[in-house]
């Protein structure tokens, strides 16, 4: 899905269909004939299985169901009954007794209508909370390679497009059974009756049948591709969205206008073509309605005339027909909602279905109390297992050191840290805290002796005190207030309209790029790990707030083990070793100055990074000593 989401189709501006939608279209066409041979038993048997919990509120509303349609099929019957028995044989006592008969049956009408609506309604709400919950988890247990290549707005569309889908199928469920009911009840009941004019008006069943075959695979097709371009613009649309500083900063309004009318314009002839073959079946039902109607007049009329069909038999057959093909047609209608539904279903369950690539072993434990030593051992790893990205990785930081990890952009640096919490496996070798293999202990365990403080500083739409403490248990406002001084950030908060209280806006928008990133560094303090990792922490700092953070930082990494990735080589010169990373390889590991004596990459680095600083340093000292150079 990604990667027919990512591409960038240029707009078609004239009236027919666009190309690029003719070849989508053919594209999931083909990717979707096999998954359709088994969709829909496999669909059902999942919805049955998030059904089980609430078969008795179920069997309720299926005695519901059963008691309306006991109802629908008796006015006809007393219909016949009244004009056969009352009107004809002149019996009018019978006719208060009908009347009585019709108004107890409209109540039960009624009663049962409104029992079957409310409780299938409550149920599929419950069954829908199920799912949507199941899918919440499977997104925060999924690994992050999974994330990295799912845009944000497949995942919204399935979770609210795709479900809402499921809600509309799951509500109609009852009025599907009601009708199936009604048709069963009208053909048992007609046969009855009179069992020739019954298969008169019958007689048109075959063609409708032949209809529904031919145009049941076509009609799955249509709403499948139909629910996969709603993903893809959902897609593009939730990245601009995301994106709209760039995009305007960049002047991209127009041509993004034009992808995005080409995405929408393949939506709208993909919603079109299901629409016209959602639209096919219910005039075809009336037609065949008036066709069974016509005959049952003409024949049943000339039967009446030579008096071998009584008129209120006649009568019960055009209501029965009229009814017999009312519930055609809101099944026609509820067969689109049930396809939209179908292609939905297998949608949400391929996302339930995806495995979980980092799981905790059967016997995996917690990690428990450490001090803090974290070992790679003869690591390789590479996002594409077929292009290692680090390889033969060997690093030892003891408890409480300080390692520093710098190198080119791309070099692995960040993978490094990342191997370490255990955001992905190893494709070889092995990653050990306290000579502990990452694997063989629970991931929660890890996360309580691991903080981490990103780049991007990620703030949650909450107060800021929710946010500091949010991923420390039982954490007290104290202790918040306490982190934030430690940090530098307890002025600045004070000084927000509710203090603490403060509720932040998307992302933290209300604050400035280097407030947020104190209050990730007072996050990180609460938590009190024993591992830190630092990746390019202060890479969105001040000079100013650097300073005041390096201090903290100080205070923060007393007796901890810390993973630093910086590009700032100045703020990493302290560190108790630094480790140099090249294509995926350590080529270097020392203090900062035996990296410079060894005159080295990291030394190439230090060189270009601050040699230009040191010159204009030292013609502004010139400058100052002897102005008249100036000119």
């Amino acid at each position: 899905m990604a990667t027919v989401a990512g591409k960038d189709k240029q707009p078609d501006r004239g009236r027919t269909r666009p190309a690029a939608a003719e070849e989508e279209h053919k594209e999931l066409h083909e990717s979707d004939e096999e998954m359709f041979s088994q969709l829909d038993s496999t669909v059902f048997q999942r919805f049955f299985y998030y059904a089980g919990p609430h078969k008795r509120q179920m069997a309720i509303a299926l005695l519901a169901v059963i008691g309306f349609t006991v109802a629908n099929l008796a006015t006809p019957l007393l219909v016949k009954i009244g004009i056969d028995s009352a009107i004809t044989e002149s019996r009018s006592g019978l006719l208060a007794v009908i009347g009585i008969a019709m108004i107890a049956n409209a109540a039960l009408y009624w009663i049962t209508n409104y029992l079957q609506r409310v409780l299938i309604s409550a149920a599929a709400l419950e069954v829908l909370y199920d799912i949507r919950a199941d899918m919440f988890l499977q997104l925060q247990r999924l690994a992050l390679s999974f994330s990295d290549k799912t845009p944000i707005g497949a995942l919204m569309s399935r979770m609210f497009g795709d479900v809402g889908a499921l809600q509309e199928m799951l509500e109609s469920s009852i009025e599907v059974i009601g009708d199936i009911l009604t048709l069963i009840g009208i053909v048992i009941i007609m046969l009855i009756l009179d069992w020739q004019l019954g298969l008169i008006a019958l007689a048109v069943m075959p063609l409708l049948l032949v209809l529904r075959f031919v145009w049941q695979p076509i009609a799955r097709r249509a709403f499948l591709v139909m629910r996969r371009n709603s993903s893809i613009v959902g897609v593009y649309l939730d990245q601009n969205v995301s994106g709209i500083r760039v995009v305007q900063a960049m002047n991209r309004q127009d041509e993004n206008h034009d992808v995005m009318d080409s995405k929408v314009r393949t939506f709208f002839w993909s919603s079109v073509r299901a629409a016209r073959l959602g639209g096919i079946l219910m005039p075809t039902v009336e037609l065949l309605t008036g066709i069974a109607l016509a005959l049952v007049i003409v024949l049943g009329g000339a039967r009446v005339l030579d008096g071998t069909l009584e008129v209120g038999v006649m009568i019960a057959f055009l209501l029965y027909v009229q009814r017999f093909f009312e519930p055609i047609r809101t099944l026609t209608m509820h067969y689109a909602v049930l396809q939209r539904a179908v292609a939905s279903g297998h949608r949400i369950f391929e996302l339930l279905d995806i495995p979980i690539e980092i799981a905790d072993k059967p016997d995996a434990r917690p990690l428990g109390d450490i001090k803090g030593r974290v070992e790679f051992r003869n690591v390789t790893f590479g996002y594409d297992p077929e292009r290692p990205i680090l390889r033969d990785i060997n690093l030892v930081i003891e408890p409480g050191q300080t390692a520093a990890i710098v190198g080119p952009t791309g070099s692995g640096k960040t993978s490094l840290t990342a191997l370490a919490h255990r955001f992905y496996e190893v494709q070889q070798g092995a990653v050990l805290l306290d000579g502990i293999d990452v694997r063989d202990v629970t991931q929660e365990s890890i996360g309580h002796v691991m903080g981490m403080v990103l780049q991007e500083p990620f703030l949650f739409s909450k107060s800021i005190l929710e946010n500091v403490a949010y991923n420390t248990e039982g954490a007290t406002r104290q202790d918040v207030i306490d982190a934030c001084k430690v940090i530098g950030a307890h002025d600045f908060v004070e000084e927000l309209p509710e203090g603490y209280d403060t509720v932040l806006e998307q992302r933290g928008s209300n604050l400035s790029v280097g407030q947020r990133q104190l209050l990730s560094f007072a996050r990180a303090l609460v938590a009190n790990p024993k591992i830190l990792v630092l990746d390019e922490a202060t890479a969105n700092i001040d000079s100013y707030t650097e300073q005041v953070v390096q201090k903290a930082l100080r205070r923060l990494l007393a007796g901890r083990t810390a993973l630093v990735i910086a590009h700032r080589l100045s703020t990493i010169r302290d560190a108790d070793k630094i480790v140099v990373v090249e294509a995926g390889k350590i080529v270097e590991e020392g203090t900062h100055s035996q990296l410079l004596d060894a005159d080295g990459l990291y030394a190439r680095l230090w060189s270009t990074t601050y040699s230009s600083f040191d010159d204009i340093a030292s013609n502004a000292d010139t400058l100052v000593a002897n102005p008249q150079t100036a000119t």
